[in-house]
């Protein structure tokens, strides 16, 4: 399938010099929607707070914040790039920069290796066990934009794509690998294919039509009870989580109001409507946040000891 370019917004957009070139890069890298790396990011800083008891080192936060934007843009680039025949044909994702023609392959492909190089610099800044996981974590960001042709299951390398940074954190923090990370790693790729089934709904429509796969096509109409078991494994693997590392009142209760967004959640999305299940995706943004303030608050408040 060809990609339909529009002449008018493809003339546009490159013409006028370096600082249009770089609001399309930036597009491209969708830096004008941060819900990416907002989602990419909680769990990463839930691990660097659970992998140091509440006081991580900042040179490695600051290592591992930026990295998170590195990282989210150059899945999004590569994503766009996988994507480029598909994405003039699905209605949310028509006027993407690769899509219209206003950026080319090449050049894709050139800022992807770019910032995925930039974002090894940051790591070469940790320990080796670090350095080593992080190959895997950009060949699990490099294949997933192509799994969707592949398997019905692309949102399960997803979730182990953004849930990567969370042994990788407790590496670099702790420069080991303790068993119980690996709860929390679980219950983030949970939460990751149940919130991605969402916004894969939006496009269910289009991707069955241009056959693409996701798992909101293969849940099909029990699409809503197959993300609520997964947002139920969530809470529950969290739940324990906190049992192993010692966690306190104030973290469960933040796990419960996260829940209850989970639950709401459900509701939105009780007519399938593309609009709701694309706002019930961005609500989980809110879910991520209040489990790390959980942790916050449990770790230097005196009520959590």
């Amino acid at each position: 399938m060809p990609a339909r370019t529009d002449p008018a917004k493809s003339g546009r957009e490159t013409g006028g010099g370096l600082m249009d070139r770089l609001h399309v890069y930036a597009r491209l890298m969708r830096l004008d929607r941060p819900i990416g790396i907002y989602l990419l990011l909680w769990p990463c800083l839930w691990a660097l707070w659970l992998a140091a008891a509440g006081a991580p080192d900042w040179r490695i936060l600051l290592i591992f914040v930026s990295g998170t934007v590195l990282m989210r843009s150059a899945g999004c680039v590569i994503n766009d790039f996988a994507d480029r025949r598909f994405d003039p044909h699905v209605q949310r994702t028509r006027d993407r920069p690769l899509a219209t023609g206003a950026v080319s392959p090449g050049e894709a492909l050139a800022l992807f290796c770019l910032l995925c190089l930039a974002a090894f610099g940051l790591v070469l800044l940790t320990n080796r066990l670090t350095v080593a996981l992080s190959f895997c974590a950009v060949g699990l960001a490099a294949c997933y934009p192509f799994m969707k042709r592949c398997t019905q299951l692309p949102q399960l390398v997803l979730g182990a794509a953004f849930s990567f940074s969370i042994p990788m954190a407790f590496s670099a923090q702790q420069g080991a690998l303790p068993a119980a990370l690996w709860l929390v790693f679980a219950a983030n790729i949970s939460w990751t294919v149940a919130y991605d089934t969402f916004y894969a709904m939006v496009d269910r429509d289009d991707d069955l039509r241009i056959g693409v796969k996701s798992t909101a096509i293969l849940f099909g109409p029990r699409d809503r009870a197959a993300t609520a078991c997964l947002q139920a494994c969530f809470v529950i693997l969290m739940i324990l989580a906190g049992r192993q590392f010692g966690l306190g009142p104030l973290y469960y209760g933040a796990l419960a109001l996260a829940a209850g967004l989970l639950a709401q959640q459900q509701y939105r999305i009780r007519t399938r409507a593309r609009a709701a299940c694309f706002q019930a995706f961005l609500e989980n943004n809110r879910v991520g946040a209040l489990v790390f303030l959980g942790l916050l608050l449990d770790y230097h408040l005196p009520l959590a000891t």
